[in-house]
């Protein structure tokens, strides 16, 4: 064998580019995982020390190059991110009929006191409400809580949802380094199960660090990490089990826990310390919801053969360059019925829509 051959790569499916038209099924489609941005929010936070602190931590744990091309890019996506024109211009390109949009991962700032905290989710929501009302038949919200303070996090779901007519939250897996599975916030869990929100969990950074650093390592790896990492500790502390009714919607698909789970029912058999939920981890996955974001159909099969078709639903993490902006292909090889409950038959039944 020839050096040449032993180096050959397979030729590289190059994604679709977004805003590009695409071939649709004949199925309503909804998006779970897309994101808007608030300017008010950062003009709000600007100059605090705490965000220039945690800026700052960011950045190392991007590493430079990445950061450059980040910021880069993000001023290309500004009206994407904070209008409706061009994004209904996308959505009808892929053939997207509804968006629950949630907020930028970015605008968490969960580093924020209390008052301070109650005017960033006022802005970011009074944001998403604005873009929804414009266009009720191709937008539901998903707001934000400031979960570091959980009673009034509790709070802010019950007003988000009465008063805005939002279907849920958009939550990270840590806030301010703690883990969302902590008992601390069993007072927004009891709330969310109450009032029947979904809860869409959606990661920023990683607690890996610098190691992430190079190759944009810290998305490309962190992100599935921090998911998988996450939805384990909810799992193995109880929260589903304390909390039966949440609407629990998880991005990239699970993360790297839906097909390794076997090791975790492996350990909640053996291990005393890893029995602190009633069943299998494989079984408690079954109560979560996984967005589509697993690129190949292949990977969505073996995410449909561990959860069932009727846990999945279709999400593109519109607008940035680590979304999939052709939602008819990662369904491809299914049967009719599956591609219509992932594309949008699943989501339409969790978000309450018509």
């Amino acid at each position: 064998m020839t050096d040449a051959m032993l180096h050959r790569c397979s030729p590289q499916t190059v994604p679709v580019a977004l805003g590009t038209p695409v071939a649709r099924l004949p199925f309503r489609t909804i998006d779970l995982h897309c994101h808007l941005a608030a300017p008010e929010v950062e003009a709000l936070v600007a100059g605090h020390p705490l965000l220039a602190e945690r800026a700052g931590a960011e950045a190392a744990a991007i590493g430079a190059a990445s950061l450059a091309v980040n910021r880069e890019r993000i001023g290309a996506l500004m009206p994407r991110l904070t209008g409706a024109d061009e994004r209904l211009r996308d959505m009808d390109a892929m053939g997207v009929d509804v968006q629950a949009i949630s907020p930028s991962p970015t605008q968490y700032h969960y580093w924020a006191e209390p008052d301070l905290a109650d005017r960033i989710v006022q802005r970011m929501n009074d944001a998403i409400a604005t873009v929804c009302a414009a266009h009720p038949d191709r937008f539901v919200g998903l707001g934000t809580v400031a979960l570091q303070h959980p009673e009034r996090a509790a709070a802010q779901l019950q007003t988000a949802m009465h008063d805005h007519g939002f279907k849920g939250v958009e939550i990270s897996s840590l806030v301010d380094g703690v883990d969302i599975a902590d008992r601390r916030f069993d007072p927004f869990w009891a709330k969310a199960d109450e009032l029947g929100a979904v809860v869409l969990i959606h990661p920023w950074g990683t607690t890996l660090g610098e190691r992430l650093a190079d190759h944009y390592l810290m998305n490309i790896v962190g992100q599935p990490f921090e998911t998988a990492l996450c939805l384990s500790k909810l799992i193995f502390g109880g929260t589903l089990d304390r909390h039966r009714r949440l609407k629990i919607v998880t991005v990239h698909g699970g993360g790297y826990l839906p097909t390794y789970v076997g090791r975790s029912d492996h350990g909640h058999a053996v291990r005393p310390e890893a029995d602190g939920c009633s069943c299998a981890p494989s079984e408690q996955l079954k109560r979560i919801w996984f967005d589509s974001l697993v690129y190949e159909p292949r990977h969505l099969a073996r995410l449909i053969d561990e959860v069932g078709v009727g846990r999945v639903v279709l999400g593109t993490d519109y607008p940035f360059d680590m979304g999939h902006y052709d939602p008819a292909s990662v369904v491809a090889g299914l049967d009719e019925d599956s591609q219509r409950r992932i594309l949008g038959g699943n989501a339409a039944e969790l978000l309450g829509i018509d």
